[in-house]
């Protein structure tokens, strides 16, 4: 039309003939744009994860019903929540008459809470592809962010084929004589004497010793800092992302244990769930959880030690996941002692990786040299108040967010193996 626009300007006996051609474009472009407009869209079905676990990318499946007898071409757009990255939007598709086509898109969570997927969008195409009309169709639906509970199922995969060493849970030997009776059996190479039952032995007639198991029905209280320094980040995640996540793994494993857990919060939020036993005790951490961020608040280690002695009665192991620094020298340890008069005490602590990278850095100049040695002293200085704390009888777990979830699981380990609690 444009050439032929320019052609009639120069020759003007071809202006009937473009105004003719015009004409036709004008009656086909509105023939296309009423078709289009008379054309019902596709019907859209979301299949939506009842959760999401945080910093896990996830499948959403789009399935498209085009229940008319001609084949569309549409060009398809979700709207996840902006709190998510989205990876293979948009998509074109074509769907023949009175067929249906799926497609799928993946969205990674980068914030723990309740979040609404909104309407899908389409731009379909009309027959003649002269025009595109946008569409909103489907439902908004609501899903939550929990801590990444991806890591439960690998461990309960690994633990069901006696794999746990490849992702760092080591079974180390029992110390001591603080477990349970499991049941008789017959003596194996290797046995100490003292696990022979001589009257046993004597009604069989052979070698019998008795098989002893960990102490069950101990009972685990997390208590969660939930303080303005759970939110600094080292990665894509929050340590109160960090904390959460190995405390659910921690839960899950003290579960299988036999053991309840409960969980308390400080910091600003404060959150209390009695120990339970039964495996739906995951589920109801991870609700009583999913939304809790860092506050502005300051952690008041002693208030939230008065407040679980008041509510914790029975002797129980708790673990403080917390970020410290040096100026919680004076409210920490009367804290951990008040706790400790009734209690067996964990301390973990998060170290922010920027302070490994630090001395690692090459030194090229005065201004690396004072941050390399600034870093040094503040680390020797920081091993110092954990090995004061240790020495109060404090079992402490000083390590990178990464580092957190194994690191708890083989230190609970190492209690109920040595039967301290």
């Amino acid at each position: 039309m444009l050439l032929l626009a320019v052609i009639a300007s120069v020759l003007p006996a071809l202006m009937p003939l473009w105004a003719i051609a015009l004409s036709l474009l004008v009656l086909s472009a509105a023939t296309d744009a009423w078709r289009l407009h008379r054309r019902a869209g596709p019907e859209l079905h979301r299949r939506l994860p009842q959760a999401l676990p945080l910093g896990v990318d996830r499948e959403i499946t789009l399935r498209l019903e085009n229940e008319t007898e001609h084949a569309q071409e549409l060009a398809v757009y979700d709207h996840p929540p902006s709190s998510m990255t989205i990876h293979d939007l948009p998509q074109r598709v074509r769907i023949g008459p009175s067929e249906g086509a799926q497609i799928s898109y993946r969205v990674h969570p980068l914030v723990r809470g309740s979040y609404q997927f909104g309407l899908t969008e389409l731009l379909l195409r009309s027959p003649w592809k002269l025009w595109d009309r946008r569409l909103r169709v489907g439902a908004k639906e609501t899903v939550r962010v929990y801590p990444n509970f991806a890591a439960l199922t690998r461990f309960a995969l690994l633990a069901t084929d006696h794999r746990l060493s490849q992702i760092g849970v080591l079974k180390r030997r029992r110390r001591g004589q603080g477990m349970d009776f499991h049941q008789l059996r017959e003596y194996r190479e290797g046995d100490i004497q003292r696990q022979i039952d001589w009257k046993a032995t004597s009604r069989m007639g052979k070698l019998i010793s008795r098989e002893y198991q960990d102490e069950r029905d101990q009972q685990i209280i997390l208590l969660v800092d939930c303080g303005r320094r759970m939110q600094a980040r080292d990665d894509a995640l929050s340590h109160m992302d960090h904390v959460l996540n190995a405390a659910l793994l921690l839960a899950y494993v003290a579960l299988r244990q036999g053991d309840a857990v409960g969980l308390a919060t400080f910091g600003g939020e404060r959150r209390f769930i009695a120990p339970r036993k039964s495996m739906g005790t995951v589920q109801s951490l991870m609700s009583a959880s999913y939304d809790l961020q860092p506050t502005l608040h300051s952690p008041d280690y002693l208030l939230a030690a008065r407040d679980l002695i008041t509510r914790q009665r029975k002797r129980s192991l708790v673990v403080i996941l917390s970020n410290l620094r040096d100026e919680d020298d004076d409210t920490l340890l009367p804290a951990l002692q008040l706790l400790k008069s009734r209690h067996l005490v964990m301390l973990a602590s998060l170290r922010e990786g920027i302070l490994s990278q630090s001395l690692r850095a090459p030194v090229r100049a005065l201004e690396d040299a004072l941050t390399h040695a600034a870093t040094a002293e503040y680390l020797e200085r920081r091993r110092d108040n954990f090995n004061r704390l240790s020495g109060h009888g404090i079992s402490c777990v000083d390590v990178e967010p990464a580092e957190l979830p194994l690191a708890l699981v083989n230190r609970y380990i190492d209690v109920k193996r040595a039967g301290r609690l």
